[in-house]
C-alpha cells in the first residue's frame, strides 16, 4: 500500500479538497480488496446495512439501485473487510491530510455503479452525516478502472471551503444544487479517472458528483468515510443504529467503539487502536 504522503500532496489536498493516488494498491493488494468486498457484498444480499435496527430501511427496494448498488459498514460483518478497514495506516493518511489528532471510521460502503446506471447528483457529504466537521474525509478505492464512460467522479476544486447546509434535495436532475448556488455552476469540475487500485481522498464538504455508467460493465469502488475523534452528535440519524440513537442527545460525543472505532491517533493516552502501525 502506497501510504506515505509527501508535503506537496498534503498541501495540494488542503487547497483543492481532494487528492488522487493512482498507485495506491499493488496487484496483489488489489485482488485482496476485490475478493473481500465481493464476498462481503454477496453475503449481505439485499441488506443495505448490517444486522440491527436503523432509522434507514435496511433492505433495499425497487429503484434503490438506479444510481448504484450500496452496501454500508461491511467491516462490521465480514472479517476480511474488517482487516482492511481497521488498518491504522489508512487512519494516519486521513489524519495527516486533514491535520487532525485522531480518526474514527464513520462508515464504509461498497459503491457499485451497475451497467447503464444513472449519474450521481452534485452534493456535499458531511451535510448528511450525524456530525458537523470541516475535517471529515473519505477514501475512495477503485476496484475497476475508472473512466469518463463508466461513471467517474467529478470534484469542484476548493468548494470544500464553504458549507452549504441549506441546498435543496438532489431532485431529479444532476445539477439541482446549482439552482441554489449558481456560483458552483460556473466552476470547472475535475474528472477523477484512475486505474484499478488507485484511490482518491476527498474532504466531506467538497462538492462532487459522478457520471452515469455508459458501459455494459459494473464500476466497482469501495470507500470509507472518516470522522475526526471527539466529533459530536448533531441530531441527524443517518446510519446510526437505534441502540445509539436511543441513548445520546445532541452535543454528545460519538465515541462508541463498536460503531465508530478509533483507528489512528497521535495522542499516546488514547487506547483501542487496531491494525498495522
Amino acid at each position: 500500500m502506497n501510504h506515505q504522503l509527501t508535503t506537496e500532496q498534503i498541501a495540494s489536498y488542503r487547497e483543492n479538497g481532494f487528492l488522487i493516488i493512482e498507485d495506491f494498491l499493488n496487484e496483489s493488494e488489489l485482488e485482496t480488496w476485490r475478493s473481500a468486498v465481493e464476498e462481503a457484498v454477496a453475503l449481505r444480499d439485499e441488506n443495505r446495512l448490517p444486522e440491527g435496527s436503523y432509522h434507514l430501511d435496511r433492505k433495499v427496494t425497487a429503484g434503490d439501485e438506479a444510481v448504484f448498488r450500496q452496501r454500508i459498514n461491511l467491516w462490521m460483518d465480514h472479517a476480511g473487510v474488517r482487516t482492511l478497514m481497521l488498518d491504522s495506516r489508512l487512519g494516519r493518511m486521513a489524519a495527516d491530510l486533514e491535520g487532525v489528532e485522531g480518526i474514527r471510521i464513520w462508515h464504509d460502503q461498497a459503491l457499485i455503479k451497475l451497467p447503464w446506471a444513472n449519474p450521481t447528483t452534485w452534493h456535499q457529504d458531511n451535510t448528511k452525516w450525524s456530525f458537523v466537521s470541516d475535517h471529515s474525509i473519505t477514501i475512495w478505492v477503485a476496484l475497476d478502472e475508472v473512466t469518463i464512460q463508466n461513471g467517474c467522479m467529478f470534484f469542484m476544486p476548493g468548494s470544500q471551503k464553504k458549507r452549504r447546509d441549506d441546498y435543496p434535495a438532489a431532485g431529479n436532475h444532476v445539477g439541482a444544487m446549482f439552482e441554489a448556488y449558481p456560483d458552483l455552476g460556473a466552476m470547472e469540475p475535475v474528472p477523477v479517472v484512475m486505474p484499478a487500485g488507485g484511490c482518491s481522498f476527498h474532504n466531506g464538504l467538497i462538492v462532487h458528483a459522478a457520471n452515469a455508467n455508459m458501459t455494459p460493465y459494473p464500476r466497482r469502488a469501495f470507500t470509507c468515510a472518516y470522522m475526526p475523534d471527539h466529533s459530536r452528535f448533531n441530531g441527524i440519524p443517518n446510519v446510526l443504529p437505534k441502540r445509539i440513537l436511543n441513548t445520546i442527545q445532541i452535543g454528545d460525543p460519538l465515541e462508541d467503539g463498536d460503531q465508530n472505532p478509533l483507528i489512528h491517533t497521535y495522542d499516546p493516552k488514547r487506547e483501542g487502536l487496531t491494525g498495522p502501525v
